[in-house]
């Protein structure tokens, strides 16, 4: 049986609903600074990403590389208790974007494809630590990889993956 949701109450959640922060670190990288612009534009525009990624905390990014950390919360979770695959999807699908945006492109390309592979899951409360890198940009397509480990389960995998984006202007 589904749980009935008051319309009013729905609506002043997602109007107090925050925006993920961008930064609790001091990195003042030219590759961090090109990363944070393109989350300060991507993040209005995305109702999901603002959804899924209220927790999420950008910490480093160097050329072709971008460290976050995110704190799986109730929204996470599947039915089983545990983070939900379309989480792990998702953070592969943006840390692939923002690894690009770390190269200092302006536009990080459509998707193409996108390979998400679980290993192990969270559950609410875990901090999870995402590292998405660029393995190559070309002239056409741009090809990363992220994986997710659980920092509060002594650095276990939860997920891994690839994402491939069209760069071509």
């Amino acid at each position: 049986m589904a749980r009935g949701i008051d319309r009013k109450q729905a609506a002043q959640e997602e109007n107090s609903q925050e925006t993920a922060p961008v930064s609790a670190s001091p990195d003042l990288s030219p590759e961090f600074s090109s990363v944070c612009k393109h989350w300060d534009r991507m993040l209005p525009n995305s109702p999901i990403y603002t959804f899924l990624f209220s927790t999420l905390t950008l910490r480093s990014a160097s050329h072709g590389r971008v460290v976050a950390n995110m704190i799986v919360s109730s929204p996470h979770m599947n039915s089983k208790g545990t983070l939900h695959g379309v989480v792990s999807s998702s953070l592969v699908d943006c840390m692939g974007g923002l690894a690009i945006a770390s190269t200092g492109a302006e536009h990080t390309g459509l998707s193409t494809d996108i390979h998400t592979t679980y290993v192990r899951g969270a559950k609410e409360g875990d901090e999870l630590e995402v590292v998405g890198e660029v393995r190559k940009v070309g002239g056409s397509l741009a090809f990363t990889s992220v994986e997710i480990k659980n920092m509060s389960r002594g650095g276990d995998f939860v997920a891994t993956g690839t994402h491939t984006k069209y760069v071509r202007k």
